[in-house]
């Protein structure tokens, strides 16, 4: 620490008089691009047993369905879609570069607004080449707070509709008022790692390397449930605590399916609610091998999946390269919030037990800035506040931000860099490197 604290120190003392270096090479280096090559994820974690491993494969399917109303037109055996949504498969959204992934190259919720006869008009923040995305308003009508998600397509047209004539949200209003914030899928993959890492591990992260964030300006907090105080860390705010509560929430706001979680429905309009509550239950739902609702087989595909596999090289990137940028990324202060490597606790799951997590994440929820905050808050996360993202895996995912705004991995690392943010002086101390030695950083992070 001694080391890197007299880095820090001189690297703090002399970046602003780098910066007119800056102004001439500043983006002389590029973003490899999205890693070719193996996924490298989407497959079991190693160590399951024959029964889990049955499990998850099952499970696996059920994260694939696609839904319909009633489950009952062809290739679209899912039940309980609507009466508004987004998409209606999980894989639909999480399909980059595998099953359990985030939003692949082409946005499937285009063809989705009007597939089997659904009369939705595409909104203009959905593009094809852009990320899959849910639509959130900041603010009610009387001002008060909303933040909630509003479903961008509805059923009414399908030849599965059942009558129901809900109209679809009209975006443009919202849009012209500035009070639209957008969110994209995180990825899933080695979730069930980042479930059973303990409160006391995580907040023994936080209180370490005090005196290096200070020099940073870093501070971060944890968010916590508001009923039994124990650290939530999924979502971009890490709003939900556990993965069954993220499978159930997301299956209610993004595809309309009420559950055991989230029984109730969202929208209450008249004739469109042909199957009744909650759609997707342990009675109805489930195969021989898992016989659990969809929501249970979600969060079990989640569990039981093996975090992204990084690589040593790859393309004209040399390992040499990807090390002298990790060393970098250690040196310069971004491995104070994106913690490298925690440790599971004991877990009834051998495979999950006692295990490294190398996420790159402290799970912490940080304050953003003013140019990142999207003016939501949730649970203890305010309106710019947001959980340091896991970058496992970063090197295979297309879009970066929480809503996705860019491609481009610099210009992800470069917007840390504005008013109110904690990752101001690294991100300026990054600016100030050699060109080398920041494409250094960039091959490294895309070899995750």
């Amino acid at each position: 620490m001694a080391v890197l604290r007299l880095f820090t120190a001189r690297l703090v003392c002399t970046y602003l008089a780098a910066l007119a270096f800056v102004a001439t090479c500043c983006f002389a280096q590029t973003d490899p691009g999205v890693r070719g090559g193996a996924a490298g994820a989407g497959g079991a974690i190693p160590g399951l047993t024959a029964t889990q491993l049955g499990v998850f494969n099952s499970a696996l399917t059920t994260f694939q369905q696609i839904n319909s109303v009633f489950g009952n037109l062809p290739g679209e055996t899912g039940e309980g879609l609507g009466p508004g949504f987004n998409m209606n498969s999980c894989s639909g959204c999480h399909f980059q570069p595998a099953v359990g992934g985030t939003s692949p190259f082409v946005n499937p919720q285009v063809a989705v607004a009007t597939l089997d006869g659904a009369r939705n008009v595409v909104p203009p923040f959905i593009t094809s080449n852009g990320p899959v995305r849910e639509a959130r308003f900041k603010l009610n009508p009387d001002g008060t707070p909303d933040g909630g998600v509003h479903d961008l397509f509805t059923i009414n047209g399908r030849t599965d509709s059942g009558g129901c004539t809900k109209p679809q949200t009209d975006f443009g209003p919202p849009l012209a008022n500035n009070n639209v914030i957008f969110r994209i899928p995180t990825p899933t993959f080695g979730t069930g790692l980042i479930e059973m890492i303990s409160d006391s591990t995580i907040l023994a992260f936080k209180n370490s390397n005090l005196n290096a964030k200070g020099q940073f300006g870093i501070s971060g907090h944890e968010n916590r449930s508001g009923n039994d105080g124990t650290i939530t860390r999924f979502g971009w705010k890490a709003q939900n605590k556990s993965l069954a509560i993220f499978a159930g929430e997301a299956y209610n706001v993004e595809q309309g399916v009420t559950n055991e979680l989230f029984p109730n429905p969202r929208e209450t309009q008249g004739g469109c609610a042909g199957l009744g509550h909650p759609n997707d239950n342990t009675f109805e739902s489930g195969t021989s091998n898992n016989p659990g609702a969809d929501v249970i087989q979600f969060a079990l595909f989640m569990r039981l999946t093996a975090p992204p596999t990084p690589v040593t090289s790859y393309g004209n990137v040399s390992s040499t390269s990807i090390q002298n940028g990790h060393n970098a990324f250690v040196q310069i202060g971004c491995a104070l919030c994106h913690v490298e490597s925690m440790t599971t606790d004991l877990s009834r799951i051998t495979a999950l037990s006692q295990k490294p997590v190398n996420m790159f994440s402290d799970l912490l929820v940080h304050h953003m800035g003013s140019t990142l905050a999207d003016g939501v808050s949730q649970g203890n996360a305010g309106p710019d506040e947001f959980r340091t993202a896991p970058l496992w895996g970063v090197g295979q995912r297309i879009f970066f931000l929480h809503d996705g705004r860019t491609r481009d991995l610099q210009q992800a690392i470069l917007m840390h860099d504005n008013p109110g943010s904690e990752a101001v002086i690294a991100t300026e101390i990054f600016e100030s490197l050699s060109p080398s030695t920041r494409q250094d950083i960039l091959n490294f992070l895309r070899s995750l």
